[in-house]
């Protein structure tokens, strides 16, 4: 069945191919992000993160929405199936400015709720093994990447030499998540959580950034986010602590763009969340809401996140922004670590 699946999406998408990284060797300067992402709307985004020739494009979720689908302003029928997920992947692959972007930029992901196949989806959703076999063919991942070896889609790649390291994480919240209302709830799951804690206890890297699809800090809000399993976001927090882990989150989901910062006690340096959400729709009357970690105000247009890396020191200095379609930076933040 996963060799049928790569057929035929091979099949729609060809001749084009995604640029998958090559180049673990040297370190991480600059990297965009975004989410929340629909084939049939315009994406203005592509020509204003092309022109900052990013060193990695990391899709941080929602990346297609096989839920949704509105052409011309009209909603249409259909059913979410795999050929369904499937056209929505190829839809999005064959854009020529999609395609022009990816050709030159390498790109890793992992998803949400909208390409994982519907609307606040977990662990039984029944499409989960189509849906994630899709995933991987659509940013061309390797078949010798473990992530083709185990479910879900999570995964870690490596980018520099030692004292110059960036370690990418890119966390699954959805396939093998509980509902949280759920008396044993999980986000992550037994497997998921023992490689995570193994991702940061072996870990060799300068610098971590953990890619989910939900917000990490922010959790005073009524939607998707780590606060929703505080349990399993509290275990995190420890083992960063424990670690003594420089990491930054990548998160989306909100159809908003925020900075969160979060200082533990014991930790010398904060934990940092940027939220980048609204790649082709975003929440343009959003009336706000309480984050006691933001700084700076939220952004709610259209536009993406960007991370540069100083690596001229002893330890890395790390600026995060949020763009919009100009390329004007709405917010940002740095870190001395």
């Amino acid at each position: 069945m996963r060799i049928q699946l790569l057929l035929a999406f091979a099949c729609l998408i060809h001749p084009a191919e995604a640029k998958f990284p090559d180049n673990f060797a040297e370190p991480l300067e600059v990297i965009a992000f975004g989410s929340c992402n629909r084939d049939e709307l315009p994406q203005p985004v592509w020509s204003a993160v092309s022109t900052l020739d990013p060193d990695l494009w990391i899709w941080g979720g929602d990346n297609i929405y096989a839920d949704w689908y509105q052409p011309g302003g009209q909603r249409v029928s259909y059913t979410i199936d795999r050929r369904w997920i499937t056209q929505r992947y190829a839809a999005q692959f064959k854009r020529p400015d999609y395609a022009a972007f990816r050709e030159k930029t390498p790109i890793l992901g992992t998803w949400d709720d909208h390409d994982y196949g519907k609307n606040n989806a977990v662990g039984d959703y029944p499409l989960k093994e189509v849906s994630r076999d899709l995933a991987l063919a659509f940013m061309e991942v390797p078949l010798s990447d473990p992530r083709w070896t185990r479910p879900g889609l999570y995964g870690s790649y490596d980018f520099g030499p030692v004292g110059r390291r960036t370690r990418i994480i890119l966390l699954d919240n959805r396939y093998f998540a509980t509902s949280p209302k759920a008396a044993n709830r999980t986000l992550l799951g037994p497997a998921q959580k023992a490689w995570l804690a193994t991702q940061l206890r072996e870990s060799s890297a300068d610098l971590h950034l953990i890619v989910s699809g939900s917000q990490f800090i922010a959790d005073q809000h009524r939607w998707d986010s780590w606060g929703k399993y505080a349990e399993e976001r509290q275990w995190l927090l420890d083992l960063i602590q424990e670690q003594q882990s420089r990491v930054i989150f990548i998160s989306g989901d909100r159809h908003i763009h925020e900075i969160s910062i979060l200082q533990p006690g014991g930790l010398p340096h904060p934990i940092l969340d940027v939220t980048s959400s609204g790649l082709t729709h975003s929440w343009e009357n959003f009336p706000g809401e309480e984050n006691p970690y933001r700084v700076g105000e939220v952004y709610p247009g259209l536009g993406f996140g960007l991370i540069k890396i100083d690596w001229s020191g002893q330890a890395p200095r790390v600026e995060l922004e949020i763009r919009d379609t100009k390329n004007q930076v709405r917010n940002q933040y740095q870190v001395q670590y």
